[in-house]
């Protein structure tokens, strides 16, 4: 019996990726998984592989349930349809892991207007949308998990004097705060939800977690510093954690993946549910 079993979650971002391992990871549990993101059908010239049929293919393949719901985030009336269309199909969310997110690695000084509005309108406004569509059956049912995916760069940078030149310091200052402020959007609405039985926590690795994406931005800053890797199937587990944890007990917590997991003494596993592959 998987510890989902009879659930229904939302993730976001779910065509490659980390959406697309927690999407796999949580259907191995037993959920049935609808998945958003702009790409549904896979396409050649994408300068990123993987699709929303691939990930629901992937699912299915493993015997699991799953739905694919096109859908541009960034734009509040695509979004808009998003809950109602899964709460259709599936049922209502049990699970929303907002984990769709905007990353231009750039010096504040350079990035321009259209790029900042684009960051906080997917990394922020998104997840507050999405959280307050599915929070009025969350609430009459008396459950419910919301994951939100943050990122280290929400840290404040340390000095002074601060060390010149670093890639993944000083380009990350507009990504960085829209984070920040997806964590205190996180404690905030734990606490307004707590009396509701709802889980709100906020998830980020503490190194990069490998994926397409990350080795597009970042690719050959993660090849000199393999230790600032970490497994997806590791950050996979936490997610997984947090969409299962007590309500009761655990809410409101700004986590990171490898410390989470060291907290409870558990191990990652496969995306499939198997042994983990180290």
């Amino acid at each position: 019996m998987g510890a989902l079993d009879g659930r229904v979650a939302l993730v976001t971002g779910a065509s490659r990726g980390i959406g697309a391992g927690i999407a796999r990871r949580f259907a191995a549990e037993g959920a049935a998984v609808a998945v958003t993101a702009r790409t549904l059908d896979a396409e050649p010239d994408a300068a990123l592989p993987g699709s929303l049929r691939e990930t629901v293919a992937d699912i299915v393949e493993q015997g699991g349930r799953a739905l694919a719901v096109r859908a541009d985030l960034a734009d509040a009336d695509d979004r808009a349809r998003v809950v109602p269309e899964v709460t259709a199909a599936l049922g209502p969310v049990d699970v929303l892991v907002n984990n769709a997110a905007a990353a231009f690695y750039l010096p504040n000084a350079e990035i321009p207007l259209k790029r900042r509005r684009l960051t906080f309108e997917l990394n922020l406004e998104a997840p507050i949308d999405l959280a307050q569509a599915v929070l009025p059956t969350m609430r009459t049912r008396g459950e419910g998990w919301i994951v939100n995916i943050s990122s280290a760069t929400s840290k404040h940078p340390t000095g002074p004097p601060f060390e010149p030149g670093m890639k993944l310091g000083f380009t990350t200052t507009i990504y960085g705060a829209s984070k920040a402020a997806l964590e205190r959007f996180t404690a905030g609405l734990a606490a307004e939800l707590f009396a509701d039985g709802i889980a709100v926590n906020s998830l980020a690795p503490v190194a990069a977690v490998r994926t397409p994406g990350a080795d597009t931005l970042v690719g050959d800053v993660l090849d000199a510093n393999p230790r600032m890797v970490e497994p997806l199937e590791l950050f996979v587990e936490a997610a997984l954690v947090l969409a299962t944890a007590d309500p009761a007990t655990m809410t409101g917590r700004i986590c990171y993946s490898r410390p989470l997991l060291h907290e409870l003494g558990r191990d990652y596993r496969a995306l499939d549910g198997g042994p983990h592959p180290d």
